[in-house]
């Protein structure tokens, strides 16, 4: 049978790398806000365009998400916290995602194995701060990854095959991390998408609720 996937994000740097990476693997549909007018922070875009959507998917992912808003740069101290900053940041970096799967998941097969996945990062996990700063985007991911573990133990009562994960893909070179890499090392957003999809495709129902990064190692909440 064909593997039918769903990509939030679809014209990103990852979505669009994992987009092209799965059409040789089967259906692929992808949906965006400069391709499609798809809006993750509007609920009634969300609803509009997934309403129209015929499932179920097997592997639905929310590639969606900005560390930079409106020229507002990441915050290096709490002494730069602006609310409406912060606001734009759970908007959509915490908020979409979780309206993309509420609707996504009558999208998803009640019967066979399925992964739900949302791309978050590393600097969420409280946990694994130590350096501070970044307050904003921090605190938008911590939350988003909350959102993925509730919606992990709703799937587990109706979709038994399914994994609701939430993923951190590594240091990407796209245009999202560009002013921010300085000697990082990076991988290519191809080698990203390989990645994310290879630790996809490794996950069962017993990891559902996980957050996980690229090389399939659990991360701190």
């Amino acid at each position: 049978m064909t593997e039918r996937s769903l990509i939030l994000g679809a014209s990103g740097g990852i979505g669009s790398a994992l987009v092209a990476r799965l059409q040789g693997m089967g259906e692929v549909v992808g949906l965006s806000r400069s391709g499609d007018g798809f809006d993750i922070t509007d609920e009634a875009s969300v609803a509009q365009h997934l309403g129209a959507l015929d499932g179920p998917f097997d592997r639905i992912i929310v590639a969606t998400g900005a560390l930079e808003i409106d020229g507002a740069a990441p915050e290096k101290t709490l002494r730069a916290l602006d609310a409406e900053a912060m606001t734009a940041q759970f908007r959509l970096n915490t908020i979409g995602p979780a309206l993309a799967i509420k609707h996504a998941m009558p999208l998803m097969p009640r019967d066979g194995r399925s992964v739900l996945a949302v791309l978050s990062a590393r600097v969420g996990s409280i946990g694994d701060n130590r350096l501070g700063g970044w307050v904003s985007y921090r605190a938008a991911k911590s939350a988003v990854n909350q959102v993925v573990r509730v919606a992990s133990i709703e799937l587990a009562r109706t979709h038994k095959g399914a994994a609701c994960v939430a993923l951190h893909p590594g240091t990407v070179r796209t245009e999202f991390t560009r002013k921010y890499l300085g000697r990082h090392p990076a991988v290519e957003p191809e080698a990203a998408a390989q990645n994310l999809l290879s630790v996809m495709d490794g996950l069962t129902p017993e990891d559902s609720g996980g957050f996980f990064d690229w090389a399939g190692k659990p991360v701190p909440w």
